[in-house]
């Protein structure tokens, strides 16, 4: 299974930076190979935000879209997102946010496995790479946003 993991100083204030990963509708605006997006559901319980949502990924002939379940734990400042449908067979992600002064240290890892095993072997070898696009693609949206604190 793919798994990959990166780590990132932004400029900004952490409560921003959470605001910003859980607006899964502003997706398609500005991460790489987002197409689009759907909030099913959005609710808050206690300690928690979760959201059901559909994200449409494609690039060149590949396009597909999986429903994802995504838990913000607001004590823990974390996010926890897990597959529901679509052309996973496994999917786990998980956010950390930490606020250092005027910068947010957040990490992202990413677990997956596609149903598909040759589409597999294809993104085990590029997925890193993919992965640092999108990090690269949500601190300059952060820092566009909210930058100079």
């Amino acid at each position: 299974m793919p798994k990959a993991s990166v780590k990132r100083l932004i400029e900004c204030n952490k409560d921003q930076l959470i605001d910003l990963v859980l607006d899964i509708d502003k997706y398609p605006e500005f991460v790489p190979f987002c197409l689009g997006s759907k909030i099913y559901e959005k609710k808050n319980e206690d300690n928690l935000i979760l959201i059901i949502a559909d994200l449409t990924i494609g690039k060149g002939p590949f396009k597909d879209t999986y429903k994802s379940d995504v838990k913000f734990n607001k004590k823990e400042d974390s996010i926890y997102v897990t597959n529901l449908d679509g052309p996973l067979k496994h999917l786990e992600n998980k956010w950390h946010f930490k606020q250092i002064k005027n910068t947010t240290e957040v990490s992202f890892d990413v677990d997956f496995e596609l149903k598909n095993h040759f589409l597999n072997i294809i993104m085990t070898k590029s997925f890193q790479f993919g992965l640092d696009k999108i990090a690269d693609a949500f601190q300059k949206r952060a820092e566009s946003l909210f930058g100079n604190i």
